[in-house]
């Protein structure tokens, strides 16, 4: 989808990280952009910043584990702008620690935003942007941890693997109808976001009754693995260029660290190829 100018997208967790850099980067190519996050103060901030620097947005306040509020946040994006073209189904939580200790409440939450929330995204979107029959675009963000599980993340590599696949089937599947809709999963390395924090903004009906385990394991990536390649933290704006650029070329996958990426995909096959397997 080239033509982007005059259009309208809509970003999840647009209040900070990846989500702010995109909706940021799309307003400086002339779009209209929505931005949806569960983050009110920030969502504000970041609004009235786009807003000062001349640009046409909406803020809508969103928890994207909510099934009406992704359709209401779609109600206002159509009420607004009167057509949606591009959906960045980009809002995403973070957890660690070892499976075992990954409360009901922990997956609850995790897949509620990760997969859900795309889930939740595709099903209140795709159907009115087919109807329009406009060319149009899905970006559903997934990780590096969507294609290789590093242990400690299980409920989020769980999540992203999901959007993988996912994202895979809904291109065959608008690819099936004829629809000028595309689809682009993006599969970050290491981001310089503020995810770690998403505790934070954890809703109450995902609370623990009872405080979990403290987190003791985390992924067993080394960066100064040359093998690896340059796997070193890069800024939101990095990944929202790399976004950009997808869209206009309507590539599927993105790797934004494609050499390591590649390594961990090949190194991950060969063992479970193994035999005996590992």
């Amino acid at each position: 989808m080239d033509l982007l100018e005059g259009r309208t997208a809509v970003v999840t967790g647009a209040a900070n990280g990846i989500g702010l850099a995109t909706a940021h980067r799309l307003a400086r190519v002339g779009m209209g952009v929505v931005l949806a996050d569960i983050d009110r103060p920030r969502l504000e901030q970041a609004t009235a910043e786009l807003r000062t620097a001349g640009h046409q947005v909406l803020a809508v306040p969103t928890d994207v584990s909510d099934a009406s509020q992704v359709d209401a946040l779609a109600g206002a994006a159509w009420d607004t702008f009167g057509a949606v073209h591009l959906l960045c189904n980009n809002a995403g939580v973070g957890w660690t620690g070892p499976l075992w200790t990954a409360t009901p409440n922990d997956w609850a939450w995790v897949l509620g935003v990760n997969l859900d929330g795309t889930i939740r995204g595709i099903r209140s979107f795709v159907p009115r942007m087919l109807e329009e029959g406009a060319p149009g675009h899905i970006v559903n963000l997934s990780s590096m941890a969507g294609l290789a599980a590093p242990p400690g993340l299980g409920p989020y590599a769980a999540s992203k693997h999901a959007v993988v696949g996912l994202s895979e089937s809904l291109a065959h599947d608008l690819q099936g109808v004829g629809a000028p809709i595309s689809v682009t999963v993006i599969c970050p390395g290491v981001v310089a976001t503020d995810i770690a924090n998403a505790e934070r903004h954890r809703p109450d009906r995902f609370t623990n009754p009872t405080p979990a385990p403290s987190p003791t394991s985390a992924p067993d990536i080394d960066p100064t693995d040359p093998s690896l390649g340059v796997l070193v933290p890069i800024s939101p704006d990095e990944v929202a260029e790399q976004l950009l650029r997808a869209v206009r070329d309507d590539r599927f996958l993105v790797l934004t660290h494609q050499q390591a990426a590649e390594h961990l995909v090949r190194t991950h096959l060969d063992s479970l190829l193994a035999e005996p397997p590992p």
